[in-house]
This record gives structure tokens, sequence and C-alpha cells, in this order.
């Protein structure tokens, strides 16, 4: 792609009143616009980012049997209703133009929405054990929106829902999504731990958070390194039961969270399988959920310097950066030589065609944040190759257009 095909623009000042780093250089580097407080549009390179992660979690959501689906954001009270949740203050209350219709609610979660699909479908023991997922746009009314995408009254999340016979099915199913969540937060560069956490009214027992440590965390982490778990504050504060004299302790960031909903969920909408003896049995369930813009915003709290943000290939908006630092024809020739060449590998190219200074080219390349950049310059074009220079190093190294190839694929 070319730059200049972008309506939007880099920023060398955004207001003063965002203090998060992940406000602040998403803003600067044209990936979000802020429409409202918590409420963001997602601008071309920013929605690139979020179909990487999103892509990610599809594959390992799918590869552990999960179905994706989409539910409406438009939920009626009455769903709530059922579970006794309509009272909770955080969801956004939608009037329709008949005032006798059945009031609504836009959706910060889907728990009563998906049991209530279950009950179609869901009928015998040939229909168990089912998982599906969503990646959709949430709502809640928070009254303290900040912290820019981590904290917004509008956001995408992953949440997955699964069915079961039993509860030692759901805790196998349990621990598979674990695994899965953990893959996740590898491949997309977040070192997240498995974290122990407080249950609520609608849980089994205690529940499980994945936490990414980070000074803007809103959260408070018991934490230890080599060990397979952490827990929150808050479950320590609560139950008393867990030692955490040697654990360090850290403000976290939550990406993700698994609970085991047991049947409550189900109780409240008679959702029953019948087993080969005609008898009706009990559905368990468990609901698994990933915050897609909040992992987006987690990456820039923990990975970029002073000069802008540090992507992991593997979400990043583009992979490769070509910048041609001349306007001299021979020049911007072998710039689109080399954008060619490497587009034709099946890598996502951005080549910077603008009517720009060279540090203004730099600059802005910094700030984005694309892994690798290539210079195409008269100097580098005299040693019959091209600059490559990683975004977390700071030299620079010629190499030819096969060994550029070659070093671009064992790094990424």
């Amino acid at each position: 792609m070319r730059q200049s095909s972008f309506f939007t623009k880099t920023l060398k000042t955004i207001s003063s009143e965002e203090q998060s780093k992940n406000a602040q250089l998403l803003l600067r580097g044209g990936f979000i616009y802020k429409n409202s407080a918590g409420v963001y549009s997602y601008l071309p390179l920013g929605w690139r980012v979020i179909q990487n992660i999103s892509q990610i979690i599809r594959e390992e959501m799918n590869a552990i049997g999960g179905i994706e689906m989409l539910m409406p954001a438009l939920v009626e009270k009455r769903y709530l209703d059922i579970t006794q949740r309509s009272a909770v203050d955080i969801g956004f209350s939608v009037a329709g133009h008949d005032s006798g219709r059945a009031p609504y609610i836009l959706g910060w979660t889907h728990e009563e929405v998906i049991t209530e699909i279950a009950t179609r479908y869901i009928q015998s023991w040939r229909d168990l054990p089912v998982a599906a997922y969503q990646i959709q746009t949430k709502f809640r009314n928070e009254p303290r929106a900040k912290n820019g995408l981590l904290r917004g009254r509008e956001f995408i999340m992953k949440d997955l829902y699964s069915f079961h016979q039993s509860k030692e099915d759901l805790l196998v199913y349990y621990e598979t999504v674990r695994r899965a969540y953990e893959a996740v937060f590898a491949r997309v560069g977040l070192k997240a731990y498995y974290t122990v956490a407080t249950g609520g009214d609608f849980t089994m027992s205690t529940t499980n958070e994945f936490q990414v440590l980070a000074d803007a965390g809103e959260d408070t982490i018991y934490y230890k390194e080599g060990s397979s778990i952490a827990f929150n504050q808050e479950v320590v504060e609560e139950s008393g039961e867990y030692d955490v004299s040697d654990f360090q302790k850290g403000s976290a960031i939550e990406v993700g969270n698994i609970f085991p909903l047991g049947t409550k969920y189900s109780d409240a909408f008679d959702l029953r399988w019948q087993d080969e003896n005609g008898k009706k049995q009990k559905v368990y369930m468990g609901s698994y959920g990933i915050g897609v813009s909040r992992v987006m915003a987690a990456l820039v709290e923990v990975s970029s310097d002073e000069r802008g943000i540090i992507w992991n290939p593997a979400v990043a908006p583009f992979l490769v950066h070509i910048i041609p630092i001349s306007d001299d024809s021979a020049v911007i020739r072998e710039a689109e030589k080399v954008y060619e060449a490497l587009k034709g590998e099946g890598y996502a190219v951005l080549l910077d065609d603008r009517n720009a200074r060279p540090g203004e080219k730099f600059a802005d390349s910094d700030l984005i944040g694309i892994p690798f950049r290539i210079t195409v310059s008269q100097k580098t074009m005299e040693q019959n190759g091209y600059g490559l220079k990683l975004r977390d190093k700071d030299e620079e190294q010629i190499y030819s257009l096969p060994d550029l190839k070659q070093h671009i694929a064992l790094q990424r």
C-alpha cells in the first residue's frame, strides 16, 4: 500500500488530557480517532492491527472447536430480567419510538442471548459439547472512561461460550481454553500471567484472568517468575487462603478472562439435554473473553520507546516500511522495485511515496512502529543493496534483494 493513499496523518501534538501511553501513541500515530470519552474510531492503520489480532484469536478458537457466529448488539432487557441482571448499571439503555415496546440495552456480554439460542438447538446428548464465539463491539456505561483503549465505553471483544454434559467435561474444556489463550497472547507478543480472581454470582467458583504487567494497569496482582499462576489482590484479600509472601506485587492490565459458569444460566433459561435413557439433565456452561481492542492498547503500553510504538510482526499494520529518501527518479524506481518484490513474497508492505523530508519520513516510521524499515537512497544503490533496520534496533545493515528477503523471512 502507498502511504499517500491514507487520508489520515500522524500528529505532532494531541490534547494534554490524554495521559496514557496507548492513547498518546495511537492518536499521534493515526491509528485511532477519539470521537468522545471512551469512544474511538479505528483508522486504517488501527483497523489493520485489530484485524491481525482478531485473526490470531480466530485461528486459536477454531483449533479448539469454536464455531464463529455473530449475535445482536441490541439486546432486549427481558434477557437480563431472566437472570436478574437488568439492574446492573453498566448497561446503556436504548428506548424505542413506540413507548409500548420492550426496552433494550446495548450488550456488554451475551451469556443470556447465547443460552436462549441454545435452548432451540441443544436437545440431546448428541448435541454436546459445543462451543461458539463472536468478535463484536461491546458497550459499557463506564462512569470514568479513561486510559485510552484500556477503559472504554465502546470496545471490541471476543466472547466464547461452551456447553457441556457435565461439570467434569466443562473443566476439561476450561483447561483447553486456557492453553489456547496462552497461545494467543504468546503469538501477539504479550507475557500474560494466568491469574486466580474472585468469582461472581453466576460462576461455580473462583475465576481466572490473564494479566499483563504494566504501569497503566488498574489491577494489582501477585506474581512470581517461573510460577504457573498469579493471584489478583482482590482474591487474596477476600479469601485469606493464598500465601503470597514470596510473590512480587505489580500493576497489571486484564486482557482476558475465563469463567466456569456451571448451570446458573442454563437453569435460568431451562436449558436441558436428554440422555440415552430419556432423562433430562443439566447443561454446564463456560464463558471466555478476550478484549481485542484492550490487547492492542496493552501492546502499546509494554512495547514502545521515546520515538513511538514497536509492534510485534504478527500484529503490525504492515511488516515492511519502504522509505526512499530522495526524489531522484532512479531512487524512486528502485524503491518501486523492492516494493513489488516484497509484495510478491506475500508481505504486507507500506511504501512512503509522500513528498516529505527524510527526517519527517523516519520520524513517522518510528512512531508508526512497523517492524522492518527499508531505506533506498543513492548511497544504498552505490552498494548494490538496501538499508534494513529493525524497529527495535539502532543499526542499519545493507542487503542485496535476495539477502533482504531471506533476512526478513528469518526475523519475522
